[in-house]
Formats: structure tokens, sequence, C-alpha cells
């Protein structure tokens, strides 16, 4: 292997393990601990939580758990295994996909053990609800019960999020909910184990290999570096590389930068060190995709939840479902960009009925003024649709000859060209009835779309023990992946809500538990 050669007796710290990423990367840090051995948890920022701290829901896609169990769920996990293996088919290897499916349930009765953790259910259905058996109640799906702040003490104040306190500066909420509270618990169990230390500001930059193994990393302190060893093994569970605009390009990643919702310190820094030291990668251009409402600052956010509008492309017609799930969407857009028929910005075309504001429910960062959207001309509205089409630049024949078919398509009850309303995801975010609303009340508005990531998903090819691979397929002793810095176990699809974050949690969980010494917990 290549990488930074170094010997053991000139480490700065020495632990058993040191994990790199404070999102799903949590998990890995607290296994360790909890299975008695010493571990370094390194976030590159001066928060903890990554990209799964912005989460909303912060779920995990955990199949027949215990939580969903006492719900009265019926699933079975050949019937989940039957879904997932369906929607993802062989782009990823059978027993990674497996791991995943049967694994997460054993993590929450290893978690629901400690009294820091507790989880609810949210029902969210299955993001393919026409494949085999796609579960459409949406019970596979559960999220950390809400964690009020005072609880955590200072700690609270190291949380990262939600997305308006970074962008905006505005005050962090009294309650932590979503990705935010799952952070929040970690680091209240983390708070029992001496042996577990937590440094912010440190971002590893090289991986030290002593013989044929992985044996630590070098570390950035601000103007410092540190030596850390690692006596078990390295987790590298860093995030995604969509905050770097050279790996993006490098990679072919379509988007943006500043268009992405990953968290700041989601630079690649942590991959390209694995890659020094001869890591195999895969899905390396793919990321989790989504529509974004453009904000006046010129980045385009992750938005879903639509309760109306129509996105119609340069020649004013329409070419989604707009209410399938947003990386499903996201693909189309992608795929009619590609084929020409779409441009940067397009557009959401709605009727005033709920006023100028698009009728978005999930925005992700909080809307600004709405002067500003309309001073930036992110924002049009006219009196008839032909003089909103001559303000965003489509033909106004077809843009009312649009209109006019699905106002029908409402009438009627469904979408004939698309499909909307038809799966259960659909019907979820408009209360069980299809999101087919007319364009009828004057005058009549469009909001500026682009297209928006939750972060990078490809990355370092690993088993189902989350060990790294090298380019012969064979794995590298002493490193292990998880997260949006492993290639993702779901392939080139995103097969339901909480399947990126209990991923994470999952494989650092299961990696974690590799170093200590075997697949089952103490």
């Amino acid at each position: 292997m290549d990488g930074m050669a170094g010997t053991t007796d000139r480490f700065d710290e020495t632990v058993d393990v040191v994990v790199a990423g404070s999102g799903g990367g949590i998990t890995g840090a607290y296994t360790a601990a909890r299975e008695g051995l010493s571990v370094a948890l390194l976030e590159a920022t001066g928060k903890f939580g990554g990209t799964t701290a912005y989460s909303g829901g912060g779920g995990m896609w955990f199949p027949c758990n215990a939580v969903l169990r006492r719900a009265g769920c019926d699933d079975t996990f050949d019937r989940a295994w039957t879904y997932f293996h369906a929607v993802v088919g062989d782009r990823t290897p059978r027993d990674l996909q497996e791991a995943y499916v049967r694994g997460g349930a054993a993590l929450i009765d290893y978690l629901e053990e400690d009294d820091n953790f507790e989880f609810a259910v949210l029902p969210w259905p299955d993001y393919f609800g026409s494949a085999p058996q796609a579960r459409t109640d949406g019970l596979r799906h559960i999220v950390a019960a809400p964690l009020p702040a005072r609880l955590l003490g200072d700690s609270a104040a190291l949380v990262r999020g939600p997305l308006d306190n970074d962008r905006y500066g505005t005050p962090a909420p009294d309650l932590l909910v979503g990705g935010r509270a799952l952070i929040g618990r970690f680091l209240a169990a983390l708070n029992a184990f001496p042996a577990a230390r937590l440094h912010r500001d440190t971002e590893v930059v090289d991986l030290i290999v002593a013989g044929d193994r992985v044996a630590g990393v070098v570390a950035r302190r601000g103007a410092e570096t540190v030596r850390i060893g690692a006596r078990r093994g390295v987790l590298l569970a860093a995030g995604g590389f969509e905050r770097n605009e050279a790996l993006r390009g490098r990679f072919g990643v379509p988007g943006r930068v500043q268009d992405s919702m990953g968290a700041p310190g989601n630079r690649g820094a942590a991959l390209q060190a694995a890659l020094r030291v001869g890591a195999d990668t895969d899905l390396m251009d793919q990321a989790w995709w989504s529509p974004g409402l453009i904000h006046p600052d010129g980045g385009a956010a992750f938005a879903l939840w639509f309760t109306g509008g129509l996105f119609v492309n340069g020649e004013g017609r329409r070419f989604v479902n707009e209410s399938g799930p947003y990386d499903r969407v996201g693909r189309t857009i992608l795929a009619e960009m590609g084929a020409g028929r779409l441009r940067q910005p397009f557009w959401m075309v709605y009727d005033d009925r709920r006023g100028v504001a698009p009728p978005v429910r999930a925005t992700n960062v909080s809307l600004d003024d709405p002067e500003r959207y309309r001073a930036a001309g992110l924002w049009r509205s006219a009196d008839t649709l032909e003089d909103l089409a001559g303000l965003i630049g489509v033909p106004p024949g077809a843009l009312t000859a649009t209109v006019s078919r699905f106002n029908a398509m409402a009438a009627a009850g469904a979408d004939a060209d698309f499909g909307r309303g038809e799966e259960a995801y659909d019907r979820a975010l408009a209360q069980g009835r299809p999101a087919l609303v007319p364009l009828e009340s004057p005058p009549f508005h469009a909001a500026a779309f682009g297209l928006s990531d939750l972060g990078t998903k490809g990355g370092l090819r690993t088993d189902a023990r989350a060990r790294v691979l090298d380019t012969a397929g064979a794995p590298i002793p002493g490193l292990y992946a998880a997260g949006n810095t492993m290639a993702a176990v779901s392939g080139t699809t995103y097969p339901g809500g909480g399947n990126p974050i209990g991923a994470s949690m999952l494989f650092s969980h299961l990696a974690t538990l590799d170093m200590a010494g075997g697949h089952e917990p103490r």
C-alpha cells in the first residue's frame, strides 16, 4: 500500500479505534466505546452531526425493528429484502444489500438497551410504491424521539444545524428534532464512556500505514498536524465530497457546490486519503438528488411536499410527476437536461389560491422576504397564463395548453401523463389524496427551480462488514468505511426515506463490531 508510512512510536495519541466523521459515524464511535474499546471521534468542523444533523426527519429505514413491532407492524425481512433488491437490482453486491436490510433491527435492539435512546414511528412510504413488497403504509421508517436541549447541557450548542442556524444565524430551537435529536442522543450516550474522546475541528487528511495495514491517521487541527494511532482500525465516515468543486468535476457529478445540502466539512479529504492507499471506489458520479427551490442567495435548496404547481420545461410542457419522490424527480431532471430538453432554471407554475409563495410545504431553509425573490427574478407573476409565459420565456400557447390539459385531468382525478398521485408517497404528502390541484385562480405565478442534492453517494467499495476493498477486491487491513464516504448500498436508487442515515449508522456499527473482534455485540 502507498500512503504515509509511519512508526507507531511517533503518534501524538493512540486509541483502539479512530472514527472520521460525526454524522452516522457517531454510531461507530458509540459502538466501539460500549464494546470496551478506546475511540477518538474526529469531526472536521466545529459542530457534530454532519449532514445527518440537517435532516428534518432524521429517519432510519430499518425494516422489522422493535419500534415498528410494538406499533403492530407485520412486515418480514423477506418481504423487505424482496422490495429492496427489486429496486436496487444487482448494481451493488447482494450480501451488502442483505446486511443492510436485515441488520438495522438488531442495531435498534442494541441502542434501546441504553436509556439515552428513544425512537418513534414516523410512517414514510417506500419510494417505489409499485415495486414488489413495497410498504405503502410507511412502516419501515423510524426516527429518534425529540430531545430537549437542556438535557444535553453545553453539548447542545455543539450539534450542527438546523439549516437556518447555519445559513442565516437564526437561534437553534430548544427542542432537538430529526437528525439533530439523533446526534444529541449519541452525544449524551457517549458521555458515559471516558475512553471516548471527541475532537472537533480535526480533519483526517492522510492515513498512516505500518506494514500491510492502516495503523492511524494524520489530521489537521487548525495550523497543527496531529498523528493518531489506531490499534484496531480506522473508520472513514466523513461524508461525501459534494462541497469540493474540483472532485465533483473530476468524477463527473452534475450540479454545483452551492446547490448541495451537504455539511460544510464534506470535501472528500478522507476519501482521497483512502485512494492513496489503494482503495477501490464505485458510484463516483452519483448523488442523492432532488429538485431545489432557488433562493435569493443564488443557491437551489432541497424542496419537497408540493401541495400544487406544475414543473414546465423550456417548451412550456410538463416533464415529470411533480409529487414523486425527490431523488426520482431529480434523476428525471438530469435525464431531461442530458437530452437537451431542460435547462436551469426551470419553473414551477401555480395559481394564487395560497398567494405568491410557491406551494412548497418543506423548503428546508426558510423563505426570505418575497420581494427579494421578485427582485432577483426568481418569482414572477402575471394576470394571465399567456403573460406569465412571456415572463418565463416559454411559448404562451404551449403553457396554456399544458395547464388546460392538467386541469381536465385534475377534474377527472387521474394524471394520464405522469401518474401523479398514483403511488402512496405522492398521496402521503397530500393528506391521502392525489396531488392534482387545478390552476384556476389568477394571478398566476412561477418560481425558479434548479437541481439540488443531499450529498454525493459514490465512495469506497466495502464488503458486508464495512471493510474497505482494494482494487483487487481484497480488504485493506485496518480500514473501514460507512456513510457517504462508502459507495452506497442502494446503488443508483433511493429505495426509501431514512436509507442514507440508516445505512451510515448500520455500517458504522458493523465496522466497529468487526474491530472489536466479532459480529455480535457484547
